[in-house]
């Protein structure tokens, strides 16, 4: 997602790492390359372009708008979001909840394929465009994220009080992770019209997976979450 103005080369990856059928493909199963076998940038191709420098910044169709537009807010955003699951992945690296690492990695790649959905606005992109940047067009991500979140749910401590965001080092990642994600779905309340609906749906999905996730990682790592308590000192049961 770095690089908004690099939109124009950007191309759906996620799509790739899923057949039409629900099941899940890990990242060993889809033959991702290591760096070493990834043929690096000609060294006349620079990261910097100047091209943003009085402001705006392009979108996939080629229009320019300002880089406070809602457009890029959203994508700022999303890309905020990859970057704290990146850091929620170094954190669970050697430890007993590293099995969710795969699971993050294909997030990761699907939020590029959100960024390039929100890049190609549907009243002004062409029809090549708007089939290119097309997520989730066999409508399967969210069924995914329902798999992982029930196979999560199960053996979980059940609380009748409020979670304090808490669990550990990468259990509090994933809450941040949760509420950039909460963020990134208000901001594209106003881009519902011009995004695919499976592209909300998606992100409305996804914090209830990193909630799930962040609470099954503490149980993982037997690290004992905190619940809310009232200021008084009771217990305040939220099904009362």
């Amino acid at each position: 997602m770095y690089a908004i103005r690099g939109l124009r080369r950007l191309q759906p990856v996620a799509h790739r790492m899923f057949s039409k059928k629900v099941e899940i493909k890990t990242p060993s199963e889809v033959n991702i390359k290591t760096p070493s076998e990834v043929k690096s940038y000609p060294p006349t191709i620079k990261v910097y372009t100047r091209t943003g420098d009085k402001g705006t910044s392009a979108l996939f169709t080629g229009e320019r708008r300002g880089k406070n537009n809602a457009v890029f807010d959203a994508l700022g955003t999303t890309d905020e979001l990859s970057s704290m699951l990146g850091l929620a992945i170094a954190h669970l690296e050697s430890t007993r909840a590293s099995s969710l690492i795969p699971r993050l990695e294909i997030i990761q790649c699907l939020l590029q394929d959100v960024g390039s959905n929100i890049a190609t606005p549907v009243d002004s992109a062409s029809q090549t465009k708007l089939k290119r940047t097309r997520f989730d067009a066999q409508s399967v991500h969210c069924t995914n994220l329902e798999k992982w979140i029930d196979e999560m749910s199960e053996g979980l401590p059940v609380h009748r009080s409020f979670i304090l965001p808490s669990g550990g080092l990468a259990a509090s990642t994933l809450h941040v992770a949760r509420t950039i994600c909460r963020r990134s779905e208000r901001l594209l309340v106003p881009l519902m019209s011009d995004i695919d609906k499976e592209t909300f749906m998606f992100i409305n999905r996804l914090s209830d997976f990193l909630f799930v996730a962040a609470r099954w990682t503490a149980m993982q790592q037997q690290v004992t979450e905190k619940i809310y308590v009232h200021q008084q000192g009771r217990v305040t049961e939220f099904d009362k």
